[in-house]
């Protein structure tokens, strides 16, 4: 089924976020990355993912329809999570959906921010339309491919 603007969308904002942090849970579980959605309003993330002998990884989930222009996707600098897992929705000439799975510290180095004396200084965010271009090596990396393992986490958990 093909939506045109002019025709509200079938599902309000809430549903939509909440179905891409399930599809999110349910892409990282059948990669082999167990996962589920965390209770709504959890703080600073929206799904937790457990990869095979490393610590448990917190996933926040951004939502957005495709869209060309001034239109944005973010998050705040002080949200804890370890992964961002940005969903972008078809619209228009952009046909499929496609799941970005980000390691925090390169959307960090890659974000937008305003000017550290603005109200919004603690807002990190992307155009929507430059994310599949930016992003494109993280399309689909629901193998968690590409993390940082935490400082002393090799000497206490890998046999030797």
């Amino acid at each position: 089924m093909k939506v045109s603007r002019l025709e509200p969308r079938p599902y309000t904002s809430k549903q939509m976020g909440d179905a891409c942090e399930m599809v999110v849970a349910a892409e990282l579980t059948l990669a082999g990355v167990p996962a589920l959605k965390v209770p709504d309003n959890w703080p600073g993330y929206d799904v937790i993912a457990q990869p095979r002998d490393l610590p448990a990884q917190r996933i926040s989930v951004k939502s957005r329809t495709f869209k060309k222009g001034p239109a944005y996707v973010g998050y705040n600098d002080y949200d804890l999570f370890d992964w961002l897992a940005i969903v972008l929705l078809p619209a228009g000439e952009f046909t499929e959906r496609t799941i970005y799975v980000i390691p925090r510290a390169l959307a960090e180095d890659l974000a937008r921010r305003d000017k550290p004396t603005s109200k919004t200084a603690a807002e990190r965010y992307f155009r929507v339309d430059q994310v599949p271009e930016l992003f494109a090596a993280w399309r689909s990396n629901f193998q968690l491919v590409g993390q940082i393992i935490p400082a002393g986490f090799a000497e206490t958990h890998v046999a030797g």
